[in-house]
């Protein structure tokens, strides 16, 4: 095979699913016909270490360079042959591949136990509300988590399941560290990293090699491969791209990176790409490269054509998953969790609605950045056909949407379509908990496959949500994630803490929220992050104005995003990290509400100042609904069947009729008027036969008073009309 360009994902992003940028890269050159290769090298190191020789290699090498050892290591040393024994079967299993084995797993003779297994005693009760399968995932990934804990004692502190040596690419202000590393002699996990990285070289004869770098956690694993293929492959040219250059590389000044990189390409990898293509093929000059870091002189420099556009969302094609190992992945639940375990467990094609973010206008976020602020959403119908051809393609049909944001009116159109073809499909995605999000709209989206939903809340402190500029409340988030739950739509919260001048008073304010939303059952899962200020931000361009002071003495010349800072105040926010999370994690499985909030720190915190029902007011408070004229409506039920009879009422004999529908759970049956009868099911079949299937409030207005002669507003308000709406007719 001879390929202009071969794309690697170093190790390591996830196990579950491929890491989707260089599929989207490869769907786009498909669009112009260049070949490309691509391979997930992180799932290939893993399979490769986690397999029966892999194991014994591990092993042999541990016993010949190791002496002294933890009791956790010993143990696990001790059982070296049950391990050896176990982890093919269990590896099939976690693909998928060998289901009946979760019998034997979920037996406490079948797996080897070391340390990760202590914490079952306090998730015994959870194994109640899980299937087998679940358990055995559960148990298998703990056993997975103990070898891991070995390899880092023993072979490589710096293994880790979803991210390698990543300290050296986290604030990474000067290379010299990375630099220094990157002179000490291959590690074990090198070792195996570029033995599979040689296979991928010979089998596709690049002429480029592109590396797709999202996280600090596969940086150091680029510039190995990068560092190895110069050594061996010298003609070969290599680039960089992904969202750590994107963040962290905009005003790299280190020529020493061009020591193992040729390029380094910024934001959308479209039109940087073919350029670069181009100039290695003599067809361009140098000077025509599309927002790219080469070094020239011996200096850094940063060329961008402005003569050259970049593609529309809708011209980038469909991702493109071949050459990947799809059947291979591994899904493991590293909590017992419904809407946690999504990020690890099962297969997700990943699709994005729309480029940027809508909103666009949160402090903390980097909102000068063309990822965030170039919005551009893509047609319903072109989504739809994406995940249509990735069907076929992968022969999955769950898909991760993985929008900055994605937009309400766009997710309801996509939802649309997707009904209208009658697609069977999962999908999940990112969204900003807006009053858009309404009772019905969730129905909507439940109904077209959305399983769950992650969006910010952020800090749940409405001065502090005023300040991040995040156009929510904590009263609407806590509505808009009743309307999803009731839908059966998932929730998960991303919160943060040590917002610029937040004080003690509002983190303990906002963990009684948090608390009170999943006492509720509002909220299914969350992640406590602390606030940390970048460079391209509002708080980091203006830190001033949040009353916090940067640290930094001087820009370094490698990394530049991440900005230490210190509070004006003083106020140290590190301290509530522990206490924070812990809660968390016991309100995730419903656990200890009924903990005073001070029993989660071991230091004096103030009492909340949050009334103990106010998440249940906020729910049981809200105003009726408002319609708009130009709101679509919606019929997601069966059509129905009528039945006539007459009703007598004071001597009065009133013609009344039934409508009968079978819905997949019950029959359910709503008496009206003889006239309102007729009147809908000639609005269903109308529905029905609309290309759209869809028509305005103010239609559906016009249709019943035209046909009935009667005013609308008194049906649409009463019982019937209340029946109608809770099974399937929707305002949109």
């Amino acid at each position: 095979m001879n390929t202009t360009i071969t794309f690697i994902t170093p190790p390591f992003t996830q196990l579950n699913t491929p890491y989707p940028a260089t599929a989207y890269i490869k769907g786009f050159l498909n669009t112009l016909d260049i070949s490309a290769y691509q391979s997930d090298l992180g799932i290939e190191v893993i399979l490769t270490l986690f397999s029966t020789e892999g194991l014994k290699q591990l092993f042999d090498y541990i016993h010949e360079h190791t002496e002294e050892v933890s009791a956790n290591t010993h143990r696990i040393l001790a059982l070296e042959e049950d391990y050896i024994a176990t982890i093919g079967p269990v590896i099939a299993f976690l693909q998928g591949k060998n289901p009946t084995l979760a019998h034997a797993i979920v037996q406490e003779d079948y797996l080897p136990r070391a340390s990760r297994f202590e914490q079952l005693e306090e998730l015994e009760w959870a194994f109640g509300t899980m299937g087998i399968i679940d358990k055995a995932k559960h148990l298998a990934t703990l056993y997975l988590e103990d070898i891991s804990d070995l390899i880092v004692e023993t072979v490589d502190s710096n293994f880790g399941f979803s991210r390698y040596a990543e300290r050296l690419g986290r604030s990474a202000h000067s290379f010299d560290e990375l630099y220094n590393a990157l002179q000490q002699p291959l590690t074990y996990i090198d070792e195996i990293t570029v033995a599979l990285l040689s296979k991928i070289i010979d089998k596709s004869n690049p002429k480029i090699v592109g590396f797709s770098v999202p996280f600090p956690g596969n940086l150091y694993s680029s510039f190995r491969c990068a560092q190895w293929i110069k050594k061996h492959h010298p003609h070969i040219k290599i680039t960089m791209g992904g969202g750590f250059p994107n963040t962290e590389l905009r005003s790299l000044k280190d020529v020493r990176v061009f020591e193992f990189f040729d390029f380094i390409t910024l934001d959308d990898g479209e039109a940087p790409l073919e350029n670069l293509i181009l100039y290695v093929e003599g067809k361009i000059s140098q000077e025509e490269l599309k927002r790219t870091l080469v070094a020239k002189d011996n200096e850094v420099v940063y060329i961008n054509n402005p003569l050259k556009r970049d593609y529309k969302q809708s011209e980038v094609g469909t991702p493109d998953y071949s050459d990947l190992p799809l059947t291979e992945y591994i899904s493991v639940i590293e909590i017992v969790n419904p809407m946690h375990r999504m990020w690890s467990d099962g297969r997700w094609n990943k699709l994005t609605m729309a480029h940027g973010c809508y909103w666009g206008k949160c402090t903390f976020c980097d909102i000068s950045l063309d990822y965030i602020k170039v919005y551009e959403p893509i047609a319903a119908k072109q989504i739809v056909d994406r995940m249509q051809t990735l069907i076929e393609q992968t022969g999955e049909t769950g898909f991760h949407f993985v929008d900055e944001a994605a937009p309400p009116a766009l997710m309801r159109e996509v939802a649309l379509e997707i009904l209208r073809r009658k697609l069977t499909v999962t999908w999940w995605t990112n969204i900003r908990f807006e009053k858009s999000f309404t009772r019905d709209l969730c129905l909507l989206l439940k109904a077209s496959g959305c399983i769950a939903v992650s969006g910010g809340l952020e800090v749940a402190s409405d001065r502090l949500l005023k300040l991040i500029d995040k156009g929510v409340t904590v009263e609407q988030v806590a509505r808009v994630n009743r309307n999803f739950t009731e839908a059966g739509v998932l929730v998960h919260a991303y919160l943060m803490y040590g917002f610029p001048t937040q004080t003690a008073q509002e983190t303990i304010d906002s963990l009684e929220m948090v608390r009170q939303l999943f006492e509720a059952g509002v909220m299914q899962s969350g992640f406590w992050h602390q606030f940390a200020m970048t460079a391209h931000s509002p708080v980091g361009m203006n830190p001033e104005k949040y009353k916090v002071n940067s640290l930094l003495q001087e820009e370094g010349s490698f990394a530049n995003n991440d900005v230490p800072h210190e509070e004006m105040s003083g106020a140290i926010h590190d301290k509530f990290s522990f206490g924070l999370k812990k809660s968390l994690f016991n309100y995730m499985h419903g656990m200890c509400f009924d903990w005073p909030l001070n029993e989660w720190f071991d230091f004096k915190v103030p009492r909340t100042s949050i009334q103990p029902d106010y998440i249940f007011s906020c729910l049981n408070n809200e105003p009726l609904p408002v319609f708009k004229p130009n709101q679509k409506v919606c019929w997601l039920g069966t059509f129905p069947f009528v039945e006539y009879f007459e009703k007598k009422k004071k001597g009065r004999v009133f013609e009344m009729a039934q409508l009968i529908f079978y819905t997949k759970k019950e029959t359910v049956t709503v008496d009206v008027d003889r006239v309102v009868g007729d009147w809908f099911v000639q609005f269903v079949e109308q529905l029905k036969e609309k290309a759209s299937q869809t028509m305005t409030y103010q239609e559906m207005k016009k249709s019943f008073e035209e046909f009935t002669n009667e005013d609308f507003e008194p049906f649409w308000y009463s019982k019937p009309a209340q029946a109608l709406r809770d099974m399937a007719l929707l305002v949109l």
